[in-house]
Formats: C-alpha cells, sequence, structure tokens
C-alpha cells in the first residue's frame, strides 16, 4: 500500500463556482443529478482504489437526497497553508481543487484517480441545495454544511469523538431546477455501484433505498473473482467460443511508462453475443475512448500473428481489426497517472498514451497464452476468418443496394440471419441498455433487435409526408421493409415485409406503457395492413422474480415470474399450499429491461417457448370507436376532452407507480 502525504498541503485551487450554475450544461449532464452524484461516489472510490476504504454506502432517502459513506481516510480539515481556507470547504467550493492535482511533486494523496479534466465534487456543491459534510478524522468528528449552491458555507463544528474510526460522510440535497428530472435514475446507480465493486475485487458496495412506508430495500455488491466473474455473470447461459483470457499488467520501474501505469482485463468470443465495458481509474467511460483503441489493437496483433504463425490465412483474405474485435466481448480497466476526458462527464478518454500502454501490456501475454492453448486459438482464428469473408461479401451487397436505390438498413439494427419472413422477429426495445441484453439474449437466427432511444413521437397527427423527418421513425420503417400507407392501401404494400412478426418489448412500469402506446399509434394510423394482418405483437416482461428453495431431492429449487402483483399473490397461494413459508421464498422486483440478465430476458420474453407475448388485433366491428378513442387520447387539440375521461374513468386505471 502507498503510504504517500495526505494532508492540507496536498491540495492546489482554481477558485470559482458561479460559472457552474450559470451553465450546468457545460460541466456536468442535466438530464439527471447521476453524475453530480457519482462525483462525490468517486472520492470514495478514489480512498478504495488507494487501499485506505473496505467499505462504499450510499443510502437513498424519501426526501430527495442522497448520502455517501466510506471508511477512508477523511477529507483534512485544517487550513490550506497557501489558502488559508479549510481543506474540505476547498475541496466542496473550489472548481479543479482536490488532492490529486500535485503528483509532479510526489506530494498527491492519490497516484490513481478519476483525473483532472472534471471539475471534481464542487460541481455538487453548485447545483445542489444543500450539501452536508460530516469526516471522521484524527479521532474526533467534524461536520460543515454547503447551503443554496454553497453560497452559504457553515462554520466547521467539532461534534464528537470517533477513536480509531476514519471516513466521510457526504449527504447531498439535488437542486431540482438544474435538471431535467430531480430523481437519479437508479438503474443508473445501481449499474454505477456495481461497476466500483468490479473493479475493486473485496470491497464492499452498499445500496439502501427508502421505500414509502418507510421501509428500506437493500442491496450488496463484492466480487472476489473481479472482472472474469462479471463478464461470465452478464453474459450467463450464452456458448463461448474459447474461455474468458484474463490477465493484469503495469509498469514496473524499467519500463517507458509511469511506475504502476497499466491495465486489467477480461474478454470472450460468446457465440456470437457482445458486452463492452471499460474503466479508467474507475471512473465508467460510457463512450469508450483510447484504452478501448489499445485493447482492441492488442487483441487484433496479437490474433493475427497467431494465424499467420500456423499458417491458418486463407489466399486472398486479408485480417482488419474489426474481424477479430467485432464480436469480442470484454471488460477493461485501466490505470494512467493523468487521464484526460473528452467533456466534463469523462464519458470518453482521450489520453494518447493509454493506446500504446494497453496495447504493450496486452500483446505479448495474450500471444502467450494463444500458443499456450492451440485449440482455443484455432477457434477465435476460425471466428475472425469467418467474419473476414462475410465482409468481402457484405460489401459486394452494399454496392448493389446503392446502385439499385435500396434503403441502407439502420446501423443500430442487429438483424437476423435466416432469410425465411414468417420465422423471422423483430423486437422494437425500449433504451440502448435493454436493446443491449436483449442482443445477448436473442436467437441470432430469427430474431432482430432495434433499440429506440427516448419515446418515439405521437405520430396520431402527423402528416405521412413529414413522418421520416423523426428518425426512430424512420429507422422501424426501413427496418421492416414497409413504407406507411393508410386502411385503403393493396395488400402489395407488405410484399417487401422483412420479418413475420413485429414485437414491442417496452418496460413492465408506466414509462414502458407510454412507450408502448406511441409505437401501437404509429402501427395503428401509418401501417395499418401491418397490424390488420396480424403481424404485430407485445412482449409481456414480468415485474418480479420468485425463487424458490429446493425441498429434498423430489423437490429441486425453481424459479417463477409474475407480471404483476396479481400474478405473484397467485404464486404465493400456490407455494403456501406445497407448504412454503413466506421467508423462505426470495422476491425480486426487476427495474427494467436492462436490468435483467441476458437470461432471464430470453426465458421470459423472448424464447417461443417459454415467453408471453400478446397478438395485436383491431375488431373490424369497432374501428370507429378505436379512432374515436384514439382521437381522444393521443390528439392535441383534445386536451380538455382527456382530462374529463380522466376524471370519470381514471380509477379504473392499474398502473404501477
Amino acid at each position: 500500500m502507498s503510504q504517500t502525504q495526505y494532508d492540507e498541503s496536498s491540495f492546489r485551487v482554481l477558485k470559482g463556482l458561479e460559472p457552474v450554475r450559470e451553465r450546468p450544461g457545460m460541466y456536468t449532464r442535466t438530464d439527471s443529478p447521476c453524475h453530480i452524484i457519482q462525483e462525490v461516489i468517486d472520492n470514495a472510490a478514489d480512498e478504495a482504489l488507494g487501499g485506505f476504504a473496505k467499505n462504499i454506502h450510499v443510502l437513498v432517502q424519501r426526501d430527495g437526497s442522497i448520502t455517501v459513506t466510506d471508511d477512508g481516510r477523511g477529507i483534512p480539515v485544517g487550513l490550506h497553508p497557501e489558502e488559508k481556507v479549510p481543506v474540505v470547504v476547498l475541496a466542496y467550493t473550489a472548481l479543479h481543487a482536490g488532492g490529486k492535482f500535485d503528483k509532479k511533486s510526489g506530494n498527491s494523496a492519490y497516484a490513481f484517480s478519476g483525473g483532472l479534466h472534471g471539475v471534481g465534487v464542487a460541481v455538487t456543491t453548485a447545483l445542489s441545495l444543500r450539501v452536508d459534510v460530516e469526516v471522521r478524522r484524527d479521532g474526533k468528528i467534524y461536520q460543515v454544511a454547503f447551503i443554496n449552491g454553497g453560497r452559504e458555507i457553515g462554520q466547521i463544528i467539532e461534534t464528537g469523538t470517533c477513536g480509531r474510526q476514519t471516513g466521510t460522510r457526504v449527504r447531498v440535497w439535488p437542486d431540482g431546477k438544474y435538471f431535467d428530472s430531480p430523481k437519479v435514475p437508479m438503474n443508473e446507480l445501481e449499474r454505477l455501484l456495481r461497476s466500483k465493486a468490479v473493479l475493486l475485487p473485496g470491497v464492499r458496495v452498499f445500496l439502501e433505498i427508502e421505500q414509502a412506508d418507510g421501509s428500506y430495500t437493500k442491496q450488496e455488491w463484492r466480487y472476489q473473482d473481479g472482472l472474469p466473474g462479471y463478464l461470465r455473470e452478464m453474459l450467463a447461459g450464452a456458448d463461448s467460443v474459447a474461455p474468458v483470457y484474463s490477465a493484469e499488467k503495469y509498469a514496473g520501474d524499467d519500463e517507458d511508462f509511469a511506475l504502476g501505469e497499466g491495465a486489467a482485463w477480461a474478454f470472450g468470443w460468446f457465440d456470437g453475443q457482445q458486452l463492452g465495458e471499460s474503466y479508467v481509474n474507475l471512473i465508467p467511460t460510457v463512450a469508450g475512448g483510447t484504452h478501448e483503441s489499445g485493447l482492441r489493437g492488442g487483441v487484433f496483433e496479437a490474433v493475427k500473428n497467431f494465424i499467420e504463425h500456423h499458417g491458418l490465412l486463407p489466399k486472398g483474405v486479408k485480417l482488419q481489426q474489426e474481424d477479430v474485435c467485432g464480436k469480442m466481448s470484454y471488460v477493461l480497466s485501466a490505470r494512467l497517472l493523468d487521464p484526460q476526458f473528452q467533456g466534463q462527464v469523462k464519458e470518453k478518454l482521450n489520453s494518447r498514451e493509454a493506446v500504446k500502454l494497453v496495447a504493450s501490456m496486452l500483446l505479448h501475454p495474450f500471444e502467450a497464452w494463444l500458443n499456450q492453448n492451440v485449440e482455443h486459438g484455432k477457434a477465435i482464428a476460425e471466428l475472425a476468418i469467418k467474419q473476414a469473408q462475410t465482409r468481402l461479401k457484405d460489401a459486394q451487397k452494399v454496392e448493389k443496394r446503392k446502385s439499385s436505390g435500396v434503403a441502407v438498413l439502420p446501423g443500430k439494427l442487429a438483424d437476423c440471419e435466416s432469410e425465411r419472413i414468417s420465422d423471422n422477429e423483430l423486437y422494437l426495445v425500449e433504451g440502448d441498455s435493454a436493446g443491449g441484453s436483449a442482443k445477448l439474449a436473442r436467437n441470432r437466427e430469427t430474431q432482430a433487435i432495434l433499440p429506440l432511444r427516448g419515446k418515439v413521437q405521437n405520430s396520431w397527427e402527423i402528416d405521412p409526408n413529414r413522418l421520416f423527418a423523426n428518425a426512430e421513425i424512420h429507422d422501424v420503417s426501413v427496418a421492416i421493409g414497409v413504407d406507411p400507407h393508410t386502411p385503403e392501401a393493396p395488400l402489395s404494400v407488405l410484399d417487401n415485409l422483412r420479418y413475420g412478426k413485429i414485437i414491442i418489448m417496452a418496460d413492465a412500469d408506466v414509462d414502458g406503457s407510454h412507450i408502448q402506446t406511441l409505437l401501437l399509434t404509429l402501427f395503428l394510423r401509418h401501417f395499418p395492413r401491418l397490424v390488420a394482418a396480424g403481424h404485430v405483437y407485445i412482449a409481456l416482461p414480468p415485474l418480479y422474480r420468485i425463487d424458490v428453495p429446493a425441498q429434498g431431492k423430489k423437490r429441486p429449487a425453481r424459479r417463477f415470474y409474475a407480471l404483476d402483483e396479481h400474478e405473484l399473490a397467485s404464486i404465493r397461494d400456490r407455494l403456501r399450499k406445497e407448504t412454503y413459508r413466506d421467508e423462505q421464498l426470495e422476491i425480486g422486483r426487476f427495474k427494467g429491461l436492462g436490468e435483467m440478465l441476458p437470461a432471464q430476458l430470453k426465458e421470459t420474453a423472448m424464447d417461443p417457448a417459454t415467453r408471453r407475448v400478446l397478438p395485436v388485433t383491431v375488431d373490424v366491428d369497432a374501428v370507429s370507436a378505436t379512432s374515436a378513442l384514439f382521437d381522444l387520447l393521443m390528439g392535441k387539440g383534445e386536451a380538455a376532452g382527456r382530462r374529463a375521461w380522466m376524471e370519470l374513468k381514471g380509477n379504473l386505471v392499474e398502473a404501477d407507480l
């Protein structure tokens, strides 16, 4: 463990919070307060990365506040030697102030951290109604409050003693006026915390959420097996082309990089399924960056060298990086001394040296592994060669499409391989996260996935000639191969239909129901022949999972899924009759499709043998009534009518709020 100094002299300062409040979008994401909470979590994770913290705890309370607690060293509370201001105050009120800036003099508190490009936890203060900080350090407990975006700073108060305990507790009340939604998305927060546990083997990460009745739901993550265990869990149920390869390597004194720089990785090829996650000093880089380029470059060179050494490449085929890495799933954790990011929220790494760093650390160990495991190496090589051959054929097809004027399929469409239209299915999936899970869960032969970003536009009153101005509607039309039409259109409008089933798959909550309604509006209004011919379906993903323990040899462990509260109650009653007690049952609630493991999503919503999918039909005797109801619910000029309808019949709605 590095025993670097961490005291008041570790901080350097660049001042001013007003620019953050004036233009918050320049400093953080404004869709939700997730990033300003992440800044606090990152500070706790940096303590764990340095080996000083073993526990990170996050508490979400009903009043909108979020508390982050760690058992690290505690932020210094004494006066800064130059600024003559308590260091804890500088950390929360001065941009670019922290224990990560003094690396050149060797007096930095952190050898590796989330980087210097972001504005740090001061952005949290600037965009919050209140931030309370409690520090346990040097046997004493200190408290200080930052109110009204840091305009009001309380006195540092010594409130008690703590013995040998150390750590920091930060409670944040985000200011809703700076964000599209004042609430932190729980699925995003869970993914962030889970990633910290993955990247910090042995560190316990906790999440508690206060419920409406005052109780708390609790989750805990701890990964002793680190990256390979996480990768296998995320791709559970998928067949692998070769075993997961995982290793780590960091620079020593005799290398061209700073001492300790390097990377840890786990990657493999899973039956055409893909997962890609990367991190820099524990910061998730959702948009990738130069470290991912280094990973792909190192893997490509190693596989190419292996193929050349064993003479496996057919004549006329030239490998490209995408042939080798296009189907690869990976988790990468890079460690850089001074990472440079694109944007304040650190979504993409820009450090040029990271390409060479990761590639050089990975190349020789992976190439050695391939030659020590020739059978596995040949399996990977065969997949890469097959991809190269397919690419050459597809390039010829693209030229034909361009010359014939056929529309190019959307880039985000994961198409199926079968050409039997009656067998093929297109899943329209809510969000990129759920789309990623669906791609891992699908049958590549017959099931295609088209992720939809956000909510599709309400198309009930859109002029058909302007439909394609909306990118999502354009992609849906091109993917299914059918142009918008009227109910009177001939059946020949379906001649180029590419899928026998178009299945809408959205979360089992209010937002999911809204997206489902918007898509049904689109199909009913602008693709009526598609609905009339029975090609549109709705997937019914479950809301609950019930795990039943084994009872003797004749009763193995079982798992049930429930669509709603009523079905959950019915399953409970059935299990009670089988002599199971309620406390024996483990009941989990899915917060969305993106939170379901691919194997669970496959079993409940995608495998024809076990899924629940409803066909969408229109009663020929009720066409006018259906149209009138959609006019009322979706028409822009029907606000008064909708309100009257909701006041009259709103009590009949069963909504999962």
